[in-house]
């Protein structure tokens, strides 16, 4: 998931700016190439500052994470995509609101909890478990849209709202991936319209449909 617009913690709150120092430099350079003297350079705290608020870098990952699901939750919840009326066009609203979101550099539109899984999901079950939780916990925020949108046009099979919501954010964390090998935001963007096509196709959509009725 992209990061929402920063608020400039307080000075005097240095596990605030030790947090916001890791979500900037792990998705830059990733978790196990973040030092916690970088972090505490970043943050502008000492290194005894640093373990007062976390015993490992391990727990500053794991914080990391959970700061960020809180932070994006409050981000997603006010966007615009819940608007429309129909359940359809809210879900196809969000792939649409996750493409505009797509912009700046690679760390800046990347998903922290994504790049931290992807490097220590083996070797620091806490932290996977933190960034699991991330991400299904927004996965799940999409599962009642579908649902109605599957009640209301009759759509049945062998998928669920549960099943569909997971699908897109394998899509969205793949988009990432891709961009990062690719160096390339346009192929994150790119994933994104396949996405909306395929959302349409698996509920009878026209694909050159621009608004639902």
């Amino acid at each position: 998931m992209p990061r929402p617009p920063k608020h400039e913690p307080e000075r005097g709150d240095a596990r605030t700016r030790l947090l916001e120092a890791a979500l900037a430099t792990i998705r830059t350079k990733g978790f196990t190439a973040t030092s916690v003297d970088e972090l505490c350079q970043a943050a502008a705290v000492t290194k005894g500052s640093f373990f007062h608020h976390f015993k490992s870098k391990e727990a500053l990952g794991v914080a990391a994470a959970e700061h960020w699901a809180e932070t994006t939750t409050a981000f997603f919840e006010g966007a615009p995509y819940h608007t429309p009326d129909d359940p359809l066009a809210r879900v196809l609203a969000y792939v649409a609101f996750r493409k505009s979101i797509i912009a700046g550099n690679l760390a800046e539109f990347t998903c922290l909890v994504g790049t931290m899984v992807q490097e220590v999901y083996a070797s620091s079950p806490d932290i996977r478990e933190a960034c699991a939780a991330s991400i299904f916990r927004h996965a799940e925020t999409l599962e009642p849209d579908i649902r109605a949108a599957m009640r209301e046009r009759r759509i049945s099979g062998g998928w669920t709202a549960k099943s569909l919501a997971h699908h897109t954010q394998t899509v969205i964390q793949g988009a990432f991936v891709l961009a990062k090998a690719g160096n390339e935001s346009a192929l994150a963007r790119e994933s994104l319209d396949h996405l909306d096509r395929y959302i349409r196709l698996l509920f009878g959509c026209p694909l050159k449909e621009k608004a639902l009725p």
